[in-house]
């Protein structure tokens, strides 16, 4: 299993939370996916192979596709999935659970944190992730949550972490 310390893992908003919901034609969609494969790869480039996913809808699926799309070039990165229950994506729409089902399916690993649904799972799931990292990538927009609630954990656990801003429409 990898190491903590060539580990990263991210955070960031589901797509309800997003100013442009599930249009990610929408150019601050295009522009966040970019910044977080740029994130990616210099992550990358200072010397983190392995990375995790917790499997939401938004900005987790953004950035597990941002691996993949990394590791075409890169076959050393190994991709994690750490699903916080079992069933995750069962109630989503067909075309968010084929892509999750795809997702999944193109990960090395898959840690599922519970069998089934808890109020805590998500938070256990998170704190998962930042304890079996060094490094943390955040998309944030500033609002509480879960997303803020895991960037504070990391800076408690002194992991470094790279945020970046979510655009929304005041900022157009």
């Amino acid at each position: 299993m990898p190491v903590p310390e060539t580990t990263c893992c991210f955070t960031g908003h589901r797509a309800a939370k997003l100013p442009w919901g599930f249009q990610e034609s929408d150019p601050r969609c295009v522009a966040l996916k970019q910044q977080i494969y740029d994130a990616v790869e210099a992550v990358y480039a200072s010397g983190v192979r392995h990375f995790i996913c917790g499997m939401a809808n938004g900005c987790d699926l953004y950035f597990g596709e941002a691996v993949l799309r990394l590791q075409r070039g890169h076959p050393d990165i190994t991709l994690e999935a750490a699903v916080p229950y079992e069933g995750q994506a069962q109630r989503w729409s067909p075309e968010q659970k084929a892509r999750w089902d795809y997702l999944c399916d193109a990960c090395d690993y898959q840690t599922v944190v519970s069998h089934s649904y808890t109020p805590d799972c998500m938070m256990r799931r998170n704190r998962y992730m930042v304890d079996n990292s060094s490094v943390v990538i955040a998309a944030f927009n500033g609002s509480s949550g879960g997303t803020l609630n895991t960037i504070l954990y990391a800076m408690r656990k002194k992991r470094e972490v790279i945020q970046i801003s979510i655009e929304s429409e005041e900022h157009l």
